[in-house]
């Protein structure tokens, strides 16, 4: 596929990942479908070496059907196309759950034994999605009527955190006092400029938006 992550690349990055000593990694750089081949290569290499349950958490469903299309390496976007329905995908002595953000989607990750839990990616999508206020609140209303308790800030992430060994976060110019970050040389850092009042990156083409 066009636009693919080197093998050279993707090689040295996930090997970046395995040999840091820190079990909380922030992956913040701005390729987001590049960043997800790596975490998921890192996390599937690590399964093979540390059998047991991993979670993939990302932020909602339709980001995770793009990165079954779009993710930067044939592999990743097979396992997460076979990981769509219905949400585990056994891998050699490993499995893999599929979640979001939503926590009314977490039934089966709720049931992993706790000694079982080797690793997890978290991903948030790095796209804005402004929630029209009033929907937010109708969303609120309903959920308090169907009884489902209001979660505190960032409960999709700090419980992998407190819950999960080794966890590597997707988040776009974020930063965690608890994570590591680590940044690949061969992404380059994002210049933008603009152009008849639309901004755009200095290597921006059209042809191969990540």
């Amino acid at each position: 596929m066009s636009g693919d992550i080197s093998k050279q690349d993707l090689y040295e990055s996930v090997k970046a990942i395995i040999e840091t000593e820190h079990n909380h990694i922030l992956l913040n750089q701005h390729k987001l479908y590049t960043l997800f081949s790596i975490a998921f290569q890192a996390i599937l290499y690590q399964s093979t070496k540390e059998p047991g349950a991993y979670i993939i958490r990302i932020e909602d469903a339709k980001l995770a059907d793009k990165f079954a299309r779009k993710a930067k390496d044939p592999s990743t976007r097979k396992f997460i196309q076979s990981l769509l329905m219905p949400r585990k995908f056994k891998f050699q002595k490993s499995m893999f759950y599929l979640d979001f953000f939503n926590f009314q989607s977490w039934n089966f990750t709720a049931e992993i034994p706790p000694e079982k839990l080797k690793g997890a990616i978290i991903v948030k999508d790095s796209a804005e999605k402004p929630m029209n206020p009033m929907l937010e609140e109708m969303m609120a209303e309903e959920e308090a009527e169907m009884g489902i308790p209001e979660m505190p800030k960032d409960y999709h992430l700090t419980t992998l955190l407190e819950a999960s060994p080794k966890t590597i976060t997707i988040a776009y110019e974020t930063d965690f006092d608890i994570m590591t970050p680590i940044q690949f040389p061969f992404i380059k850092k994002e210049i933008t400029k603009t152009v008849s009042g639309v901004t755009l990156g200095k290597d921006f083409d059209w042809d191969n938006i990540d």
